[in-house]
């Protein structure tokens, strides 16, 4: 079975444990996700299943969105709710001096990987040095926050939620304990759900539970859930060859530029660009990459 099946996870499973489950339920041992998210959260996650795992290194670099509900006045060694108090005050911030907050964390900022995060420290993942109760050093990462909205803020128990859309690599644990620094007072995150991931909201998520309950009745119940591997790379431009070029990408050879009608001139900055390469029948055949060096499409993964 091959596609894309996008899962609304559910809380206190690892992203490994709904691989697990799918693998089961689709009997599809070849079987991958997109990108982890924490027991804690919920949302999208889009599962890879048969040929589809090809692309998990190829993905494009598209922002995900998450909706997270916090806590002012508490700070924990996981910077959310799981995690041991470290400090506990009663602040009595306003709706206005958090939206003050907020504008310097939109944009491009750095960020701080977590002590409890999957980021390796010579060699070893940092939360399990975080266990042994060992803090190391951490260098600062670029990120992009291309939306930071307070959705809603109760200034009596000092709890809200946010709307944030941003760049892959992105803590949202750690923006809430930022915020909470700058405020003075600190903060936890108490929820997290991702609503958009590789293009897919949850409109698009069916839940694991779900899947789970249709499996006896065979995968024919299944596959209607399940998307075609193209729709991942929908944001890369769509071009169709003819039979003849068809035979040669698929057989692993550069197509010429000068002689593929569906695409348009392109300039320098094209270069290295993906394209989604179809036959004259529509049939996803796999990815291009434009190398203006040579003047070809060359191949960068056959499905």
């Amino acid at each position: 079975m091959n596609g894309i099946l996008i899962i609304d996870k559910p809380k206190d499973f690892t992203s490994f444990d709904v691989v697990a489950v799918v693998r089961g339920c689709l009997r599809e041992r070849r079987t991958g996700h997109t990108g982890t998210l924490d027991p804690m959260a919920t949302g999208v996650l889009p599962i890879l299943l048969g040929t589809a795992t090809k692309a998990q290194s190829l993905l494009p670099d598209t922002d995900k969105e998450y909706r997270a509900k916090f806590r002012l006045g508490l700070t924990t060694d996981t910077l959310d709710i799981t995690g041991k108090v470290l400090s506990q005050t009663s602040p009595h911030i306003t709706g206005q001096q958090l939206e003050e907050v907020l504008v310097h964390f939109r944009g491009d900022i750095m960020q701080k990987p977590p002590m409890y995060s999957a980021v390796y420290k010579n060699g070893v993942r940092l939360y399990e040095l975080a266990r042994k109760g060992i803090e190391v050093e951490r260098e600062e990462r670029p990120v992009h926050i291309s939306t930071l909205e307070l959705l809603d803020f109760d200034e009596s128990t000092q709890s809200g939620s946010l709307s944030i859309a941003c760049s892959k690599g992105t803590y949202i644990r750690v923006i809430c304990d930022d915020i909470g620094k700058a405020l003075g007072c600190g903060c936890v995150m108490t929820e997290l759900c991702r609503t958009k991931a590789c293009g897919y909201t949850l409109k698009d998520a069916v839940a694991l539970e779900e899947i789970r309950r249709l499996a006896p009745e065979g995968i024919e119940e299944l596959e209607k859930f399940i998307r075609p591997v193209e729709s991942i790379f929908s944001e890369y431009q769509n071009i169709t060859i003819s039979d003849k070029q068809a035979v040669r990408f698929k057989n692993g050879g550069a197509l010429m530029l000068s002689r593929l009608r569906s695409l348009k001139a392109v300039s320098p900055s094209d270069d290295g660009r993906m394209l989604r390469v179809c036959s004259a029948g529509g049939t996803f055949l796999g990815l291009g990459a434009v190398d203006l060096n040579r003047q070809e499409l060359t191949i960068a993964k056959l499905f």
